[in-house]
């Protein structure tokens, strides 16, 4: 008995509630599968692309295909009967490196045109002109010229050599799209002084814009937990730096830190005599100071990027910080000032714990978009005196000296550097117990 039990509880069919799960488990994937192309079209395809261009030597004219490019004229103009001249078709290749493979081009001659030396790579079929070419070389030229004599039809038609445009034939390979890699815009970003010190100065920007967000966010945060007249108010003022346009902002810190007489802060600054002159916080790389016996360059134009950066950015920690307070039960303060706890020990032990799982999530988000962050840095200095970091460099490699592939290369290297800040972050990230 014991035996046939056993046999037919394995033999049962599957129950309803395990088909009805199948079902919807094959619903819900067939409902995610837009919100999966949509990933796949907006990350992972520019991503993938741009991976692949960081292995091609490529610039931005390289983007645009090889073509022939051929140009027909007859010189001199004939103006009677029997004039002879010679009739040109100057080819060149559009690209200056990418080959050009079985260049060809017809053309229709015009009534009365007749051709008295034809081009040994030509032949004439009717009044329809065959040239082959062969192959031409990135940047190359090649001048096609027949000696020509009209005739009295020429003449009277008004038609010219130039009335009907040849038609080319050609193949080409993009060195964009072909299947030859190179490891060269690795090695010359790797190689050059100025990439270590550009992904010291991403670092240095990127570590203490985010730390500076933090902290002025949970300073707000615990000042507006208490409850008093207008703190709606003054939680809607705190919002302003974060939803104010970039552009506006940045030009108004622009002309409040300007070295020159309009320049507001140096003149409060003047007037109090703090300083003895104006400071060109935007345009000074460093000034040495001297503190406990220590001589170091003090960064002046990038510290002031990250103060903006970290006013910018502060009301996001402030909004999400606030919102944890809120959930945390005020009976375990009560306890706690009953125990005696002043307000920084009921801060310390009891507020921080509970806020560590949302500071540390704070911190990837804003360390992600501080490193990644560009136009903050490009209105207020350009990447000038001290402030370019990697997003600067991928703009002006990519852009400013047309170098597409060195671009893309400076950009897989950030995204290497993000890939392992996240790693290392979410294995001794603290984890929110509230």
């Amino acid at each position: 008995m014991e035996a046939n039990t056993l046999i037919g509880s394995h033999s049962r069919p599957p129950s309803k509630a395990g088909a009805l799960a199948k079902r919807e488990r094959s619903l819900a994937y067939i409902m995610l599968l837009p919100t999966f192309f949509i990933v796949l079209g907006i990350v992972l395809l520019p991503l993938l692309a741009n991976f692949w261009i960081s292995f091609k030597p490529v610039t931005l004219g390289d983007l645009r295909a090889a073509q022939p490019v051929v140009n027909e004229r007859i010189r001199p103009r004939p103006k009677a009967a029997g004039d002879e001249g010679v009739l040109r078709y100057r080819v060149r290749n559009s690209s200056k490196k990418d080959q050009l493979y079985a260049v060809s081009f017809t053309d229709v001659l015009p009534t009365g045109l007749e051709v008295t030396n034809l081009h040994e790579s030509c032949r004439i079929n009717g009044s329809v002109l065959t040239c082959r070419l062969g192959d031409l070389e990135g940047g190359s030229r090649l001048d096609i010229e027949m000696e020509t004599r009209v005739s009295q039809v020429y003449i009277d038609s008004g038609e010219q050599a130039r009335a009907s445009k040849p038609v080319l034939a050609y193949e080409a390979e993009n060195s964009l799209t072909n299947l030859e890699f190179s490891l060269d815009n690795f090695n010359k970003i790797f190689s050059a002084r100025e990439f270590w010190q550009v992904l010291r100065v991403s670092l240095y920007y990127t570590i203490f814009g985010t730390l500076g967000a933090l902290v002025m966010g949970l300073f707000a945060a615990q000042l507006l937990n208490t409850a008093f007249r207008g703190r709606i108010i003054l939680r809607g003022l705190f919002l302003f730096p974060y939803v104010a346009p970039v552009i506006a902002v940045a030009f108004a810190w622009v002309l409040l830190l300007d070295a020159g007489p309009g320049g507001t802060f140096n003149a409060m600054l003047q007037q109090m005599e703090v300083s003895d002159g104006p400071i060109n916080f935007l345009g000074k790389r460093s000034v040495d100071i001297h503190l406990f016996g220590f001589n170091f360059a003090f960064p002046v134009a990038l510290t002031t990027v990250i103060i903006f950066e970290s006013w910018r950015y502060f009301p996001l920690a402030f909004l999400f910080i606030l919102a944890r307070m809120q959930s945390i039960s005020s009976e375990i303060y009560e306890a706690a000032e009953m125990d005696g706890a002043t307000p920084f020990q009921q801060f310390w032990y009891l507020s921080i714990p509970q806020l560590l799982g949302i500071l540390s999530i704070l911190f990837l988000l804003r360390f992600i978009w501080t490193f990644n962050k560009f136009d903050d840095i490009f209105l207020l200095t350009g990447g000038a005196a001290g402030t370019r970091t990697l997003t600067v460099d991928v703009y002006e490699q990519a852009f400013a000296v047309s170098n597409l592939g060195a671009g893309a290369a400076v950009a897989v290297v950030v995204f290497f550097v993000l890939l392992f800040f996240s790693l290392i972050f979410f294995k001794f990230s603290p984890k929110d117990d509230g």
